[in-house]
């Protein structure tokens, strides 16, 4: 197995250079298994989208993990797991509606938890994601 931690160019770099914004675990045989770190509404020079707003904060969450993962040759269709943390439960169904979309099929498994904030102030939601690179015939 081969590890890799990846900041792809078709987003923002992470905060600070702190952390990578993917982890890339190759398998022998082909196929990977790809684990994003969570993330956040921002534009690109790091500033909050909609502050308070999590619908419009989810569509840019997803807009950014859908650019990792393209860079990582996987999408929506290949995740595996979904963990949501929101500043309110209230949320969630902005939240869902957004997200309900891009999982048409069977949702992957998910965990949503309530926390009193986030590290950034005005973002009200952040998104990890767990996902598989398919291997060559598969």
């Amino acid at each position: 197995m081969k590890l890799t931690l990846d900041n792809p160019p078709t987003v923002a770099a992470p905060f600070g250079d702190r952390f990578a914004h993917v982890a890339r675990l190759d398998f022998p045989g082909g196929g990977a298994l790809l684990t994003l770190s969570g993330q956040v509404a921002v534009d690109d020079q790091g500033a909050v989208v909609a502050p308070g707003d999590a619908g419009a904060q989810a569509r840019r969450i997803f807009e950014i993990i859908g650019g990792i993962l393209a860079a990582h040759g996987a999408g929506f269709g290949t995740v595996l797991h979904i963990r949501t943390f929101l500043t309110d439960l209230a949320d969630l169904p902005a939240y869902a509606a957004v997200r309900r979309p891009l999982f048409p099929a069977v949702p992957p498994a998910s965990t949503t938890v309530e926390v009193s904030r986030l590290f950034l102030p005005g973002a009200v939601l952040e998104v990890e994601v767990t996902a598989a690179v398919p291997g060559h015939g598969g």
